[in-house]
C-alpha cells in the first residue's frame, strides 16, 4: 500500500487459460498449511491472462509498463535475502502509458523448462510462480501465483531386492531382506527379518523412516533429520530361527521423491532404520537408503487394480492385443501433444497405464 496515494488504484490477477480443466496438487507452505495449486510438468506451455482491474473506472492510471514473469527459484532459509533463480522468463505485455479502463492481457510461455520438483522443507524451499507487475513511479502493483511442478518418472529398469546380514559378534546376528531397492510414493515395503543368533534380551523392534535434508555447500552445510514414521514390527523377545514379516504402506506418509544435488543447493534423501531395543534401553540399528520416486497418475493405480481383479477372468488374447497396441497408442497421444490437442499430463497418464499393465502381466 502506498502512503502517498492512500492505497493501490488497481488490482492485478493472473488467470490460466486451462484453469477449469487443469489438475491441482496439494502443496505445503512454510507455516505447515496445505493449499492446492495448479499442477504442471516439465516442458508444458504456461499461458493465460493478466487482468488489470481499475478500482475507479475512468480515472487514469499511469504506468511504466506491464509485464509477466515465470520464475523458478530456491530459497535457503538461513540466507533469506538471496533467491537463487534457475528459471527466469519475462514478457512485456504493455508499453509505458495510461490506463483508463480495465484490461485483460494475454501471455504465453511455450514449452517451459521446469527441471526440478516443487519442494518445501525445514531449511529450503523450491518454488515456481507467475508474477505480474504493473510498474509505477512510487510503488509497483504485483500479483504472484504459485504453481506445483512434478517431475515425470518411469519405473526403474533395475529394482533388485536388498538382502543384508548385520549383528554383534557372539551376541546378535540377524538377516533382513526388502523386496525392492526403489519405491514409488504409494508403494508397499515388503520384507522379512530372520534371527540367526539371539543372545541379547530384546524388548521390541521397529522400523523408522528418516528424511535427511542437506542444504548448502562446503563449510556451510546443514543437515536436518526428521523422523517421518515409526512402525513397530515386534514386541517381545525373539528366539533363534524366528522370522518377522514386514509390510509398510508408504501412502500414509508425507514423502517426496528423492532429490539429489538440486541446482547444487540441496538434497533430500530417505532412509529405513531398523531399530532393536533391549531391556536395558540400549538401541541397535542398521540404516538402509530408501530411494523414492513419484508416480504421476492415479489412473495408473486404477488400471493396476482393474488388471489384478480381472486377470484370471479375461482371456489372454485381450491382454496381448492391449500390449500390442500400447506403443502405437502412446505415439498417437505424443503427436497430439506436440500438435497442441492434449497436455503432457495426459501423455504421462497413458504411458503409466501401459507400463503398469505390462509390469503386472509379466509377473
Amino acid at each position: 500500500m502506498s502512503f502517498f496515494s492512500f492505497g493501490q488504484s488497481a488490482e492485478v490477477d493472473v488467470v490460466l487459460n486451462d484453469a477449469e480443466t487443469r489438475r491441482r496438487a496439494e502443496h505445503k507452505t512454510e507455516d505447515g498449511r496445505k493449499e492446492k495449486c495448479f499442477l504442471f510438468y516439465d516442458g508444458e506451455t504456461v499461458s493465460g491472462k493478466v487482468n488489470v482491474s481499475l478500482k475507479n473506472p475512468g480515472k487514469r492510471l499511469e504506468h511504466y509498463g506491464i509485464k509477466i514473469e515465470f520464475v523458478g527459484q530456491i530459497e535457503l532459509y538461513y540466507d533469506r535475502g538471496t533467491h537463487h533463480e534457475f528459471v527466469s522468463l519475462a514478457k512485456d505485455l504493455a508499453r509505458p502509458g495510461e490506463l483508463t479502463l480495465s484490461q485483460s492481457l494475454d501471455f504465453e510461455f511455450t514449452h517451459v523448462e521446469k527441471p526440478y520438483e516443487t519442494y518445501t522443507g525445514q531449511n529450503v524451499k523450491l518454488r515456481y510462480f507467475l508474477r505480474a507487475t504493473v510498474s509505477r513511479r512510487l510503488n509497483d502493483i504485483t500479483k504472484e501465483m504459485d504453481i506445483v511442478v512434478h517431475t515425470l518418472s518411469s519405473y526403474p529398469e533395475l529394482n533388485s531386492s536388498i538382502k543384508m546380514e548385520v549383528g554383534i559378534e557372539d551376541c546378535l546376528h540377524i538377516e533382513f531382506e526388502y523386496n525392492k531397492s526403489k519405491y514409488h510414493l504409494k508403494d508397499v515395503i515388503v520384507g522379512k527379518i530372520y534371527f540367526l543368533l539371539v543372545r541379547i534380551k530384546i524388548k521390541h523392534m521397529e522400523i523408522d523412516i528418516i528424511k535427511r535434508e542437506t542444504t548448502g555447500t562446503g563449510p556451510s552445510v546443514y543437515h536436518e533429520n526428521d523422523t517421518i514414521a515409526k512402525y513397530e514390527i515386534m514386541d517381545g523377545a525373539p528366539v533363534r530361527g524366528e522370522s518377522i514379516p514386514i509390510r509398510l504402506f508408504l501412502g500414509g506418509y508425507e514423502l517426496t521423491p528423492t532429490l539429489r544435488d538440486i541446482n547444487k543447493k540441496f538434497s533430500v534423501r530417505y532412509y529405513l532404520n531398523l531399530v532393536l531395543i533391549d531391556e536395558e534401553e540400549r538401541r541397535y540399528f542398521k540404516q538402509q537408503v530408501l530411494a523414492t520416486f513419484c508416480l504421476q497418475s492415479c489412473c495408473a493405480a486404477f488400471f493396476f487394480f482393474f488388471f489384478a481383479y480381472w486377470k484370471d477372468e479375461f482371456p489372454f488374447c485381450v491382454y496381448d492385443r492391449i500390449m500390442a497396441n500400447s506403443m502405437f497408442t502412446l505415439l498417437i497421444f505424443t503427436l497430439l501433444y506436440f500438435k497442441g490437442y492434449c497436455n503432457l499430463t495426459l501423455v504421462s497418464d497413458v504411458y503409466l497405464i501401459f507400463q503398469t499393465a505390462s509390469d503386472f502381466l509379466a509377473s
